[in-house]
């Protein structure tokens, strides 16, 4: 996973799809798919938190799979929905090379005091 892109509420990621990701019959295995979309959405939390203060932890994810990919890259963009002092809900888009919608997922993260 590589970040490639921050701005105000969001934070982008690719992943490349190969065998390493696939399912038995080829396509991007949709636990793949949720790995990402948590890996960027906790990383968004880390940029838009203080990271000195605070430790981030997901407590819910769910998604929707749309479209199967075989081959190339997936993006995945996390956006701020809500920022709460204590959770923040983030929606992460993850879309192919042509920018067609694969996957839709909802994380809703935790900050927690650091002690």
């Amino acid at each position: 996973i590589e970040y490639v892109d921050v701005g105000e509420n969001y934070l982008v990621a690719k992943m490349p799809v190969n065998s390493a990701v696939h399912q038995p019959d080829g396509i991007l295995h949709g636990g793949a798919t949720v790995a990402l979309a948590e890996s960027v959405g906790s990383a968004a939390s880390y940029v838009f938190l203080d990271a000195q203060k605070f430790v981030v932890r997901g407590i819910e994810i769910s998604a929707n799979h749309l479209k199967s990919v075989s081959e190339g890259y997936v993006y995945a963009k996390a956006s701020l929905i809500h920022k709460g002092r204590t959770t923040q809900l983030w929606e992460i888009k993850i879309t192919d090379e042509q920018d067609r919608l694969i996957s839709i997922c909802k994380l809703t993260t935790i900050a927690l005091a650091k002690s």
